[in-house]
Parts: C-alpha cells; structure tokens; sequence
C-alpha cells in the first residue's frame, strides 16, 4: 500500500445527541477508494466503466461469448450430406437434431431468463449457461464418434439448454451496458459477430471434415470434427469469464442500481405485459421459423432446385449469415439515428417475404435471393429485439427475453420437425415447404401492424424517432413530478 493510500480521509458525521456541530469521522483510505478515484470525473480514460472506449471493449467480449454456440449451432447444417450418409438419417431424423434443440427451451429459455432476474445475477448466470454449452457440444461430439445417435441427441438437447439462455443474458447485458445510447447498433453487432460464426462454420466444416477423414473413416471422422468445433465454445466461455469480471468492477465503481424501485421479479409478470409485447413475441416466431428451419434444410434443397454440389450449396447457403454479420451493424447505426423500429421490421418480413418467392417461383440466380433474405435479416433483428427494451421495465427484462426465445424455439421445435415431414411426404420436393414458409411471413406482417396500431392507439414511442423519445420520456418525467408534488406532505 502506498503513502497515499494510508492517509486519513475526513467526513463529517452528524453527532447523534442532535447537536448541530459536525464531528469529524477517520477512516482509513482503501484500494477500492483508489481505484474509483483514479480516473478524474471530468475526464474520462479508456478505464472508466462509464467511458465510450470501455465500454465497446465489454461489447468485444459480449459479441464473442456467443460465438461458439452459433458456430456449433449450425454444425449439422454443414455437413447434412455427411450426418444422413454416416448415421443413415432421412430428413426427418435429421431435423429432429435442430428441433430437439428448440424443445426444452419452450419452458427452460423463459425459466432462464427468470433466473437471470432472481437468482443468479447476469454474471454467474451467463457462466453457466456458457458451461452447459460446452458440455453440450462435447456429448454430442462423443455421441458421433461412437456411433450413437441417442447420445447425440442428448447432447443436442443439453446444448440448447445452454444456448438459448446464453443468448437471453447477452440481450440483459446489451442493455444494461447500451440502453439509451448506440442499442440498435448494439443489438445489430451482436448479431453480426454470432451470424459470422454460423458463416465460419459453414465455410470450413466441409473442408475439415474431408481433411479428419483422410486418418479417420465413417462417423468417427465425424465426431472428431465436431469434437475441433467445440474449440470455439471454449474461447466464448474465456470471453464470458472476462466479460464478468469487467461487469463486477463496472458496477461496483458506477454504484450501478438496476432497480431502484426495489421491484421484485415474480414469473407471474409475464401476465402483465401489454399486447405489443406479445405482438413482438409473435413476430419472434413467425419470422424467424421462416429463416432456421430453411437453412437447416438449405443445403439439399440447392442441390435439387439448382443442381449446385454440396459445397457450392453450403456457400449459397451461409449468404445469409455472411451478409447479416456485415449488415446488421450498419442496420443498427441507422436505426439509431432515424428510429421507426416497427416500420424497418415491417420492411424486413415484406424484403424476406419477397425473397422466398424468388427461389420458388423464379430460376434467378438464387445468390440474389439469398442476399436480399440477408438484409431483410439483418434489418429485423436490428430493429426488433430493441423494441422489448422499449416495452419492458429494466429489472423485467431477463424475464421479458425469456419469453421471447421460449415461444420463439417451441415455434422452431414444431416447425423443423414439419419441415422434415413435408420434405419426406412430397419425395424430397422443398414447394409445398416453401410456401408453409410464406404463410408464417404473412403472419409476421399482421403481427407487426397490429403493434403499429397499439402503439399508435396508446401514443407509445415504439416508431417514434430519436428526438421524439426524447421528448417523450421528458413528458413522462415531468408527470411524474408533477404527481409527486402533488401528493400530501403528511399521510393520514
């Protein structure tokens, strides 16, 4: 401890006997006192918490700690030729591996999120959210180098645990770092580093498979891929435990309170939320089914309606990630700038919409369809996610994500699994899915005129621009104020 740090610092206590005179009260300074006096309030370093520079350092670790789980996510997607020819899979045996992915997080996502509240804190939780995924992957990994399938579909299951609630606490730490700042752009990075992870996976997984199986043949090859591609779970849970460490020391030097109603989060709240939220709720589902499961499917499905090679499919298929990790960003800059969060997601499920009728309806070069589904995308989750943050109370939200990703994946659990018996009843032919896709997007568009129209009925701010929620949350204050002061001095 230096000289410094062992000189006095001097308060003034009231005395307790009532008398007017202050007395002096001694402590001791310590290290914590040091390190919050050590950046000076007027200017602020790259150390301080609160600082822009540090703040987009958190954002490095909090976009990378879902790398690995979308990486793995879409590892089947990869390589579907070489699952169905070395596990004997048809298409429904082989959807069931995203969609047992997607069932235990119809309760557990919401429960996760919940716990994130309540329980946990953000910091732990994350940890182990992080932890089951890993583990996840490696029990699938081992399922296929024995042969296996029910052991890789207990892997699946256990991996989705973790994913889904990992992608709940980095929505709760995005706000908590970015709310009323650079959110969209936020949310849009974000997205964008976990979609270049899907698009990493699908560039190199067929080419490291083809290498694995030089030395080893059949579906231990396969499992020994998979076993490589856990390697990127590992370095998400280094950046998750970074990433908590910085958030510790954030809120003890800000004094952060999260909370300072003291509410406490109850599972019951979830019957609380008004009907645009379950309109966004309904939009996580109908729009996003029509992305997943197509994707899943997407690789046999540009084999048969293109005649492209599985690896010419795999690239038309990544365009999609590949042009969401670039846009998304971008997206999120402009939505940050010019607001209207629900026309953009309105724009986006019509772009998507459009997109789907070109591959089905049209023999154009499916690289301009694919591109134009990436943008629309990209759009979307740029502008939607924010929207809960919008709705929600801050001290509501893990809760409020949770839910979103529960309906979200029971969507996907019941629609990958459609998906693989339309496949298989109509001999491989992807038209009759094709549509079953549009419908689901015609269904995101009446949701999200629906919360255009409750929004606009209960003068909400959700498709109001930058300045006009500045004005609007000053209105909302002054009332508040003004209801305060209204209030007797003295209670009956």
């Amino acid at each position: 401890m230096s000289r410094e740090e062992r000189l006095p610092i001097v308060e003034c206590a009231s005395s307790s006997s009532g008398e007017d005179e202050a007395k002096p009260v001694v402590r001791r300074r310590s290290t914590r006192d040091t390190e919050q006096l050590a950046v000076p309030l007027n200017k602020p370093g790259c150390c301080d918490p609160s600082s822009t520079p540090h703040r987009f350092l958190a954002l490095v670790f909090m976009c990378l700690l879902g790398f690995g789980s979308y990486f793995c996510y879409d590892n089947p997607g990869a390589l579907q030729d070489v699952f169905q020819k070395e596990l004997h899979l048809n298409a429904t045996e082989y959807t069931f591996i995203y969609s047992i992915y997607s069932w235990p997080n119809i309760v557990l996502c919401f429960v996760g999120g919940f716990l994130i509240d309540r329980v946990f804190g953000i910091r732990l939780g994350t940890i182990i959210y992080m932890v089951i995924v890993l583990l996840g992957q490696l029990i699938f990994a081992t399922g296929s180098l024995m042969g296996q399938f029910w052991l890789m579909i207990v892997g699946r299951f256990v991996f989705g645990i973790g994913a889904e609630s990992l992608a709940v606490a980095q929505n709760s730490y995005a706000v908590l770092w970015f709310k009323g700042k650079e959110l969209n752009m936020v949310f849009g990075l974000q997205l964008s580093v976990a979609r270049f992870g899907s698009t990493v996976n699908f560039w190199i997984m067929q080419p490291l498979y083809a290498y694995v199986s030089k030395f080893y043949a059949g579906y231990t090859g396969l499992g020994i891929t998979l076993f490589l591609a856990a390697t990127t779970c590992v370095m998400s849970l280094l950046c998750t435990l970074i990433l908590g460490w910085m958030d510790k020391r954030a809120e003890r030097i800000l004094k952060r309170n999260n909370n300072p109603g003291g509410e406490i989060t109850k599972l019951s709240d979830v019957m609380s939320f008004k009907l645009d939220f379950w309109m966004v709720s309904v939009v996580c589902v109908a729009y996003y089914v029509a992305i997943f499961p197509f994707v899943a499917l997407g690789q046999t499905f540009f084999t048969t309606n293109f005649q492209l090679t599985p690896d010419q499919a795999n690239n038309v298929n990544s365009i999609v990630y590949f042009i969401s990790a670039i846009a998304s960003p971008l997206f999120g800059f402009i939505i940050d700038r010019v607001g209207r969060n629900v026309t953009w997601v309105f724009l986006a499920t019509i772009a998507t919409l459009v997109a789907h009728m070109l591959l089905t309806f049209s023999h154009l070069n499916p690289y301009i369809a694919m591109t134009v589904m990436g943008l629309s995308y990209s759009m979307l989750a740029a502008s939607l996610w924010p929207l809960v943050a919008l709705i929600v109370p801050e001290y509501q939200l893990g809760t409020a994500y949770g839910f979103c990703q529960s309906v979200q994946n029971m969507g996907l659990a019941v629609v990958t699994i459609l998906a693989g018996l339309i496949v298989d009843s109509s001999g491989g032919s992807h038209f009759w899915l094709q549509l079953f896709f549009m419908l689901f997007l015609l269904i995101s568009l009446l949701a999200t005129c629906a919360i255009w129209a409750y929004d606009r009925k209960h003068q909400g701010n959700l498709n109001m621009s930058p300045a006009q929620r500045a004005t609007y949350h000053t209105s909302i204050s002054s009332t508040h104020r003004r209801t305060l002061d209204r209030r007797p001095l003295l209670g009956k």
